[in-house]
């Protein structure tokens, strides 16, 4: 009986529950779904107004020097404009350096083949399009090649990174490029030129 009792208790607080302004699943997915409607109108709206740093179908090549620990990389790339603020793009890299390893010296080298992924923050910060921030990840294959004998650790591989960065561009064709980066063949930061065709 007081089994019965407890559960009725239980019952009647969930049903008032129910009646009150508590959000359901039901309810709570239908203010998800506006406010990300609303968010995505808002961010159409401003994206409407400014200029991207890259066009739709423009190319820019980029290449450079990157400083790590390791050597110092170099790099060449292509970046694409899917959309004014969107990119996509490849890269060759590769560096060389010297590690001592037991009282012996050897030659190790690195190179990278990746492609990346950007986003740039012209349009939704408002930023005239010759300054270019963006943020994004990297996808590559990294051949790790050694000297003869070599008895510590280093591989081939796969690896995802991130970077961000930004461009400053002189005029319409001509920028130089400073960015942050990891987990690929010029980890750490990078310095280069860009050239918008």
């Amino acid at each position: 009986m007081e089994l019965n009792n407890l559960k009725s208790k239980g019952n009647l607080k969930l049903n008032k529950m129910r009646k009150s302004k508590f959000i359901t699943p039901g309810n709570f997915r239908k203010k998800i779904l506006s406010f990300l409607l609303l968010l995505f109108l808002t961010f159409h709206s401003i994206c409407a107004q400014v200029e991207g740093p890259i066009s739709k179908e423009q190319l820019q090549l980029n290449a450079g020097l990157g400083f790590s620990g390791w050597g110092v990389p170099v790099y060449i790339g292509l970046d694409y404009g899917l959309q004014p603020d969107i990119t996509i793009g490849g890269e060759l890299s590769n560096r060389n350096y010297k590690e001592a390893f037991f009282g012996s010296d050897y030659n190790h080298s690195i190179t990278g083949i990746s492609s990346n992924f950007n986003y740039h923050f012209n349009r939704l910060l408002n930023i005239s399009s010759n300054l270019d921030i963006y943020a994004g990840l990297n996808l590559g294959f990294y051949i790790w090649n050694t000297s003869f004998g070599y008895q510590g650790s280093g591989s081939s591989g796969l690896g995802l990174g991130a970077q961000i960065g930004g461009r400053y561009y002189f005029n319409n064709n001509w920028g130089i490029n400073l960015e942050l980066g990891g987990a690929n063949t010029t980890s750490g930061y990078k310095i280069g030129a860009s050239y918008r065709f």
